[in-house]
C-alpha cells in the first residue's frame, strides 16, 4: 500500500515530540529525511550536537559507524538507526587485526583513523580524525611516520598537505565506492557546460578529481566555501544528497550534482524513521570495553583541534 510522504513526515514530527527524541541526518540523506531532522551535518558534528540536547533518544540517519560514534559520545542516551543494514563499505574494509599487523610492520608509528571506521577499529587506534580536520590532526601528531586508515584517497590528500611526514595507508587500497564513481570526465563535462562554476570536491575523491577542484574540503567545508566564494555556481563532487542541503541553505546560488549515490545511506526512509520511533527498534549498542578504548582516540582528536 502506497503511503503519502507528507503524512509520514507529519507523523514523524509528532512522534519525535511524544518520544522526546532528536533526529540526526547526515548530509547524504534523502530530502525527506533532511526535512524532518533536527540537525543535518557530518557524522562527528552530529554526534557532538546531540550531547547538548535534552532528548532521551537519538534517531541517527546515517551508516553504522556514525550511529556507533553517537552512542559512544552519548552513552546514556538510546540511539536508534532506522535501517540496521545501513553499513559503510569503506569502514568494513578495515579490521582490527589489520591495524595490529600494520603496527608490527611499522613499530612506533601511531595509528590515525578516519572516523569512518568501526568502534572495534577505533579501539585499536591512537588518534581519530574527520575529513575536515585530518590535516590538522596529522600535523599535530609528533611522530614523523603515521599509519592511516581506512581511506587511501584521504591518506593521499593528507600526504600531499603534510609532505614532511610519511603516511602508510591501511589497508593499502581502502576507498569509498560512492566517491570512486566520480570520474574526471564527468567533472570535465559539467565544467564545459558551466564554465563559470567553481569545483568543490571531497577528499575521498580520487587524486585526478581533487586536482581539478578549486576546493578540496569536507561537507561542512563545502558549505563554507560556497558561502564565501563570490562565484554563483558550483559543481559539487560528492554524494548528491549534499546538493539538497546546499540549495536550501544558499538558495541564491546554483549547485550541480554529480552522478554519485550512496545506496547504504539511502536505505533510510521517513517511513523507517517513523517505525524506529514507534517501535524503538534497531537500537545501537557498543560494548563498554570497546567504547572506553575507542573514545581515547576521539578525545585525543578533540584535544588537538580545539
Amino acid at each position: 500500500m502506497f503511503e503519502n510522504s507528507g503524512e509520514i513526515k507529519k507523523e514523524v514530527l509528532k512522534l519525535k515530540r511524544k518520544k522526546n527524541a532528536v533526529i540526526l541526518a547526515h548530509n547524504y540523506q534523502a530530502p525527506d529525511i533532511q526535512d524532518v531532522a533536527d540537525f543535518v551535518g557530518d557524522s562527528l558534528e552530529l554526534s557532538r550536537k546531540a550531547v547538548g540536547v535534552e532528548a532521551e533518544t537519538i534517531v541517527f540517519c546515517g551508516v553504522d559507524f556514525m550511529a556507533e560514534t553517537a552512542k559512544m559520545i552519548n552513552p546514556k542516551k538510546r540511539v536508534l538507526i532506522p535501517d540496521a543494514n545501513s553499513r559503510c563499505p569503506m569502514a568494513a574494509m578495515l579490521k582490527p587485526e589489520d591495524i595490529l599487523n600494520a603496527r608490527k610492520d611499522h613499530p612506533g608509528a601511531p595509528v590515525l583513523l578516519y572516523v569512518n571506521t568501526s568502534a572495534a577499529c577505533k579501539a585499536e587506534g591512537d588518534y581519530a580524525c574527520t575529513s575536515a580536520n585530518a590535516v590538522q590532526v596529522a600535523r599535530a601528531i609528533p611522530e614523523k611516520e603515521i599509519l592511516f586508515g581506512p581511506d587511501a584517497n584521504l591518506c593521499s590528500y593528507v600526504q600531499g598537505m603534510v609532505p614532511e611526514k610519511k603516511f602508510h595507508p591501511i589497508p593499502a587500497r581502502g576507498f569509498c565506492p560512492t566517491h570512486l564513481r566520480i570520474y574526471p570526465a564527468e567533472i570535465a563535462g559539467l565544467k564545459k557546460m558551466r564554465p563559470e562554476a567553481k569545483i568543490i570536491a571531497h577528499p575521498e575523491c580520487i587524486r585526478e578529481v581533487r586536482e581539478m577542484a578549486d576546493y578540496v574540503v569536507s561537507t561542512a567545508g563545502m558549505l563554507k566555501a560556497a558561502r564565501e566564494d563570490e562565484a554563483g555556481e558550483f559543481i559539487i563532487a560528492t554524494e548528491k544528497g549534499m546538493v539538497y542541503r546546499m540549495e536550501k541553505e544558499i538558495p541564491q546560488k546554483k549547485f550541480y550534482e554529480v552522478n554519485a549515490v550512496c545506496p547504504n545511506m539511502k536505505m533510510h526512509t521517513v517511513a523507517k524513521v517513523r517505525d524506529a520511533l514507534k517501535k524503538g527498534q534497531y537500537e545501537v549498542e557498543v560494548p563498554d570495553e570497546i567504547a572506553e578504548k575507542a573514545m581515547i582516540s576521539i578525545r585525543r582528536m578533540m584535544e588537538l583541534v580545539k
